[in-house]
């Protein structure tokens, strides 16, 4: 008989600041993400500190009040590791190490090791060790003792590398080898996506977790690999999808997310090519999530970051099955009434309908809600991409309406 497999997750806490840009509610949305990505990385967050400051200390981040606080408290709870919500520059990570003595990471050290738990491919996986070096090679001096500088005295003195300069040569060496062996791999995709013909492109691209993997499953009938955890998807998935008797290919990419780390967007630009040669974005939003509009311009910022703002792009609104206004007691005069009230029907007539009727949609990818409106939206919008550039096609595909009477 097979025994259940037990998973130890890491005891950690996290810590966050508040700042005039940053008030408590906010930080309280962006710790609360930072528990889930703690947990899609193995670890279990037993508490969070945070503290009002004007900007973060450039020695320790925290105040040494709150550092004591959080020493104090990892000692009496056996606390592994102490995750901070903001990148770390290399000086306070090791003098946070020092006080600690336990493992410290930032937000970005976090993401890349759910990154690399998740690449299966050789692409990936060279793209991910690519992002950790490049992080890696500014913070060599903190990361493990025998990197200490040389003592001189007897037997010291001479020509020769200190072991930090031999370890950063053997970084910068490792990171020139996988840039050139990223270039040979966007070389073959590239042929890749020129072999492909003129079939009109369709990108999901959206927040991490939003359903696009399983809007990609129901929509063409494929099995990728879909978990309710960040970053469930690196690689670049492409489908070719018939709707009717119109073809085109689909492609489910990586999920973008807050303060996404620039070594990643650096390195993943090429997976990202994908959405800057689609001909029409499908831009997935977990509406059910209570701070989806930020997630909305999170995405929007990353495809202005790689020139694909302006593709023709359909809103598609996912998880209405899950969504639940926030209760509003009408007698209650101390609660104002914010869009967090809204019920879908309101959502629907504010600025979701000045992206106009044909470019929003509200489905359910998991229980195949309004999904009849969702195939004739997309139909539509790829039919008249394809008639555009080939017009003596058009007799081929008529109206998703008559289409549905032919079938």
């Amino acid at each position: 008989m097979l025994e259940k497999e037990k998973i130890n997750f890491e005891k950690t806490v996290v810590v966050g600041i508040v700042t005039k840009e940053q008030d408590e509610s906010k930080l309280n949305e962006y710790l609360d993400e930072l528990e889930f990505l703690t947990f899609t990385a193995g670890g279990e967050v037993i508490k969070r500190f945070w503290q009002k400051l004007e900007k973060p200390n450039p020695k320790t981040f925290v105040g040494t009040g709150k550092m004591e606080e959080i020493h104090h408290y990892i000692k009496e709870n056996s606390v592994s590791t102490v995750i901070f919500d903001d990148e770390l520059s290399p000086a306070q990570q090791k003098n946070i190490t020092k006080i600690l003595d336990c493992k410290v990471l930032d937000r970005t050290n976090l993401i890349l090791d759910i990154f690399a738990q998740r690449a299966e491919t050789s692409y990936a996986r060279t793209q991910v060790e690519l992002a950790q070096c490049q992080y890696l090679l500014p913070r060599l001096s903190g990361m493990w003792t025998h990197l200490e500088r040389q003592r001189g005295g007897i037997g010291m003195r001479g020509p020769g590398e200190t072991e930090i300069e031999t370890d950063r040569r053997i970084v910068r060496d490792r990171i020139a080898l996988l840039k050139d062996k990223i270039k040979t791999i966007d070389k073959q995709m590239s042929v890749q996506r020129s072999n492909r013909g003129a079939m009109v492109r369709v990108a999901l691209v959206g927040y991490t977790n939003v359903g696009k993997s399983t809007l990609m499953n129901a929509v063409g009938k494929s099995d990728v690999f879909v978990e309710n955890k960040l970053f469930a998807t690196l690689d670049t998935t492409v489908r070719k999808v018939v709707i009717k008797n119109l073809p085109f290919l689909l492609s489910d990419t990586v999920g973008f997310i807050r303060k996404l780390p620039t070594q990643l967007v650096e390195s993943f630009k090429s997976t990202l090519d994908e959405v800057r040669e689609a001909d029409l974005l499908l831009h997935v939003v977990d509406i059910s999530h209570p701070d989806f509009e930020d997630h909305i311009a999170s995405v929007n910022q990353i495809l202005q970051d790689i020139k694909s703002v302006d593709k023709p792009t359909i809103m598609v609104f996912n998880k209405i099955d899950a969504y639940k206004p926030a209760y509003f007691d009408e007698h209650d005069l101390m609660i104002e009434r914010t869009s967090k009230h809204y019920s879908l029907e309101e959502w629907k007539t504010t600025w979701m309908s000045n992206v106009g009727e044909k470019n929003a949609l509200f489905i359910s990818a998991t229980e195949k809600e309004n999904f009849e409106e969702f195939r004739e939206k997309v139909y539509e919008a790829v039919r008249e991409i394809h008639v555009t550039r080939f017009p003596y096609n058009k007799f081929l595909y008529p109206d998703y309406k008559d289409a549905v009477d032919e079938e």
